[in-house]
């Protein structure tokens, strides 16, 4: 595992406690894991994903990353609705360990579009991971 200083927390997405990041993409929100979730899980190898057209409230499970070390379930950062899967995970769900943010899981319309402000940034969840 890497040292936080090693890691790339980038400014343009907001962070949850549970290491997942948003980013807003006009009026939808994108949704992956961070570059500390994904080297703290290690090498994934498979990634469950909901169907488009499942609606979640903030804080829902919606899905699990499977690595060689465990099994981490996946929560919603805001409301909404799954407007859209990264298909190409199925097929290739190391490249979430080769870019985090890159590699987003889902895309969602939110229902509260607020919802976004109330993440963290980057130094707000750097100093969390810090403890």
């Amino acid at each position: 595992m890497k040292e936080l200083s090693e890691l790339d927390f980038p400014e343009t997405v907001r962070y949850t406690e549970d290491h997942e990041w948003a980013a807003v993409d006009g009026d939808t929100v994108r949704i992956g894991v961070s570059d500390y979730a994904q080297d703290q899980l290690g090498d994934i190898v498979y990634v469950e994903m909901p169907e488009v057209g499942d609606m979640f409230e903030k804080g829902d499970e919606f899905g699990t990353l499977e690595s060689v070390k465990a099994v981490s379930e996946l929560y919603l950062p805001m409301g909404g609705e799954v407007v859209a899967v990264n298909d190409a995970l199925l097929e290739t769900p190391e490249s979430i360990n080769q870019e985090p943010y890159g590699s987003w899981i889902i895309e969602i319309r939110p229902t509260d579009p607020a919802e976004y402000e109330e993440l963290m940034n980057a130094e707000d969840y750097v100093d969390m991971l810090r403890g």
